[in-house]
């Protein structure tokens, strides 16, 4: 079965909240590490849930992270998370191990759980000790709901210079049942994966153990969230995590279960819709861009030139100023390391082509500049050398992007 009958099988919710799967709830509130918006948000499963987690590559790592792999990887089983933005407690030491695992500690204790089950994300400002006082009297105010408000509080507190709040959700059936995955993330600035200044959650009432979820979520990150680029940095902080508490009452799933591809096709829908909602919302960003390679010599090839077009820093800006300059796209393909050959390359914008088998093709100006101005710009790399295909999605490069980093902690 394909993967578009699949999505036919999907449903997409209205209500698109984190707790929409059953048996999740969720808080935020201001506790005072910024300066007016809600900063400390907690999600609960009713029972403690299997659970997979990826986490940034940078050598340099933040303690929360450090906490959370240590649920994720040696409990594998995780009840809650408790998150909080405006410091990303990362370089601060043995005190920020400290605060990390108190943060852990509390709010075992205030939902009344083993901490063993409780993970911990920060996201904001690096090398800044945390200021303890207010997260602790935070703690202990947060009163997680099954409710929309308490969703929308929850991915408003994880906020840090996004614009808009990312959240998505979908349905299945599998074994008759309806199973919901929802999701939601913060993160604008600083994305380059494998992973980057991103904070992600999926919630399911799936049944799947967390060993193969496990798998399953490594794999998707590499076609969705690995797929994306804004700035070309990678944090210390990022992590994707997904909790799944068996409530729908589905048999455990695996590959070799007959609705397998169900549970697949919608994980992998949620975490592109988030991806996508990250790209979108880069600081100062006005486009979305997205780019599509066909005929690389593997999958792995073509999401590499995808990635390496997406994130020329020249290409961003000539979509910025509407300039179909195709020289940068090439340009670009050329120096990502992947096999090329030259005379079979193919290049579209919006459906326009500009190059065709390496030669330049007669465009006009005019429609192009007009495929340019809106607010999401599709560009197709064709290699004629194999089979392989990939996606990337990043945005354009603004004059609002450097504004935003030059004054990030003033």
């Amino acid at each position: 079965m394909t993967e578009i009958l699949l999505t036919d099988m999907m449903k997409k919710l209205s209500s698109k909240n984190i707790v929409s799967p059953k048996g999740f709830k969720a808080a935020g509130l201001h506790c005072g590490l910024k300066h007016k918006k809600k900063d400390l948000a907690v999600l609960v499963s009713d029972v403690p849930a299997s659970v997979a987690g990826v986490f940034t590559t940078n050598a340099v790592q933040a303690a929360p992270l450090k906490v959370t792999k240590e649920v994720v990887y040696t409990t594998q089983k995780m009840q809650a998370m408790i998150v909080n933005s405006g410091n990303a407690n990362a370089c601060t030491g043995k005190q920020g191990m400290k605060d990390a695992q108190a943060m852990q500690a509390l709010t075992a204790e205030k939902l009344g759980i083993d901490a063993s089950l409780v993970g911990v994300c920060s996201t904001g400002v690096i090398g800044e000790i945390m200021k303890m006082e207010p997260v602790t009297a935070g703690i202990t105010q947060l009163e997680p709901q099954d409710t929309l408000e308490g969703a929308i509080d929850f991915a408003q507190a994880i906020m840090t210079t996004d614009t808009v709040m990312k959240n998505t959700s979908y349905s299945t059936i599998i074994d008759g049942k309806e199973v919901i995955v929802a999701g939601v993330a913060k993160g604008s600035g600083m994305i380059e994966p494998n992973m980057a200044t991103m904070l992600g959650f999926i919630t399911t009432d799936a049944n799947i153990e967390s060993a193969t979820l496990q798998a399953t979520l490594s794999e998707i990150t590499n076609l969705t969230f690995n797929a994306i680029t804004v700035d070309g940095d990678t944090s210390t902080n990022d992590t994707v995590v997904v909790m799944a508490n068996g409530l729908a009452g589905n048999a455990s799933l695996t590959p070799q279960h007959p609705d397998w591809l169900n549970f697949y096709y919608t994980l992998k829908t949620v975490a592109e819709d988030l991806a996508k909602m990250i790209a979108k919302d880069g600081e100062g960003a006005t486009k979305l861009i997205e780019v599509e390679v066909e005929g690389a010599i593997s999958d792995e090839e073509a999401r590499k030139i995808a990635k390496t077009v997406v994130g020329s820093p020249l290409v961003k800006t000539a979509v910025f100023g509407c300039d179909a300059n195709w020289g940068r796209i090439i340009a670009a393909v050329g120096y990502s390391g992947a096999t090329v050959d030259p005379d079979k390359i193919t290049i579209q914008i919006g459906g326009a082509t500009m190059v065709e088998n390496g030669e330049p093709i007669p465009f006009s100006e005019e429609e192009l500049i007009q495929i340019l101005k809106m607010h999401e710009v599709k560009i197709f790399v064709s290699l004629g050398i194999g089979e392989g295909k990939g996606h990337a999605w990043g945005c354009d490069l603004t004059y609002d992007y450097v504004q935003i980093n030059a004054s990030y902690r003033s």
